[in-house]
């Protein structure tokens, strides 16, 4: 381990002690990151139109991390895990992809070259020993070449439910698959042409119960035509069974079952023989090749755009000009009559309140004049100041209805 120093006139001891543990991390850092060793240089081969599937070995770069101290045991099985990625680039190429489920299990490279793809590239792998931080690299030269046989013309896509992608990448379980295939197409030559993940074609992630599995695509090509239990499980009836969520009737169940749970209404069946070059309609990645150019056609025609501008700016001026003058009649010219309206409205108010006020003067003037003595409820009963109590049943001297209340009172 090298020695960690710090010059620096800090007067303060704290300051200095974390200038010093600052040095000592960035001298640990710049000390694991050089220690990073380089395996010899794989050369592999891939062929248009077959799976290529390449198993990085946890066991191959185990041995070759280098320990960051004399002292440190290697544990029996680390975890290791691996970043693959084209020499110079960011990511792998199209064609090719890496997969690995945790870092205690095997790492796989695998995908299906095309015709653009022939030639050389140069991958590099990086694996990550996750105790102590050191990393191993290897460079891979994959030469792709056209395959002698050429393109099959006949592929069938199966959909596997019950295998993960990593599980069926192992070649013993492609030669275990291939011969199921094989016992219901019968015939030879079959390859297997691509392995793609569920998830990577819209599959969802299962959950995580029962030991569920993502599924998987295998596609398997042959010269040969579909044999007939190919073709009935694209029938009509069996379409329709699919509609209704039952399985197809068909009659090559035994051939995979029970290793292999295929769904046969996601079965699809490609010739190639049918599709003619010149309708197919390719679709680039959008990057202009080297040296190239974009060059626009120079025989588009013209076009009048006076009808486009009718419809988007007279037809909305229009009706805006309509709710204008509708808006102006309602608020100007039935003016007069909402007048008389309000009028007659307040004409009908008046009337009443001096139908009211000439009522109350009514009943004052003959409450003043009335001659009858006093209702028993108005009488005193009781003197405050006195606290004499006078019975309101007895007579009176005079008649309290003609004295006011105060004078009553005292």
């Amino acid at each position: 381990m090298p020695a960690c120093f710090c010059q620096s006139n800090f007067s303060s001891g704290k300051m200095a002690g974390q200038c010093l543990i600052g040095s000592c991390l960035l001298a640990v850092l710049l000390f694991c990151g050089v220690r990073a060793a380089n395996l010899p240089v794989l050369y592999l081969r891939a062929v248009v139109g077959e799976i290529f599937v390449h198993e990085l070995e946890r066991a191959d770069f185990k041995d070759t991390f280098p320990p960051p101290s004399d002292n440190y045991e290697q544990p029996p099985d680390p975890p290791i895990t691996f970043h693959a990625n084209l020499l110079d680039h960011p990511d792998l190429p199209q064609w090719l992809r890496y997969i690995q489920r945790t870092p205690f299990q095997t790492g796989y490279l695998y995908g299906s070259a095309t015709s653009k793809d022939i030639g050389k590239q140069t991958i590099e792998v990086t694996a990550y020993h996750q105790s102590f931080y050191v990393t191993v690299r290897q460079t891979m030269i994959i030469t792709i070449t056209p395959s002698q046989d050429g393109e099959m013309p006949y592929q069938a896509d199966f959909l596997v439910k019950n295998w993960n992608v990593e599980e069926v990448l192992p070649i013993d379980i492609q030669e275990l698959f291939h011969e199921a295939v094989d016992r219901m197409w019968e015939q030879e030559g079959l390859i297997v042409v691509n392995i793609t993940s569920a998830l990577d074609r819209g599959g969802r992630v299962p959950l995580p119960i029962e030991n569920r599995k993502e599924g998987v695509y295998i596609k398997v090509g042959s010269r040969d035509p579909f044999t007939e239990c190919l073709t009935m499980a694209k029938s009509p009836d069996n379409q329709y069974r699919c509609k209704l969520e039952q399985q197809p009737a068909i009659n090559c169940y035994d051939s995979f079952s029970p290793q292999f749970m295929v769904d046969w209404c996601n079965l699809t069946l490609i010739e190639l023989t049918d599709i003619n070059p010149t309708e197919m309609v390719v679709y680039g990645d959008g990057v202009l090749e080297d040296n190239s150019g974009f060059n626009p056609p120079d025989d588009a025609p013209d076009r009048i755009f006076f009808d486009d501008f009718l419809l988007t700016f007279l037809l909305p001026f229009l009706l805006g000009l309509l709710l204008s003058l509708i808006l102006a009649y309602i608020m100007c010219g039935r003016r007069e009559g909402v007048q008389k309206r309000d009028m007659k409205t307040s004409d009908i108010q008046m009337v009443h309140h001096h139908t009211i006020h000439d009522n109350t003067e009514e009943l004052r003037q003959m409450a003043a004049t009335r001659g009858v003595p006093r209702p028993l409820s108005t009488l005193p009963m009781f003197n405050v100041r006195t606290g004499e109590r006078i019975n309101p049943m007895q007579s009176s001297r005079y008649d309290g209805a003609q004295v006011p209340l105060i004078i009553a009172q005292q």
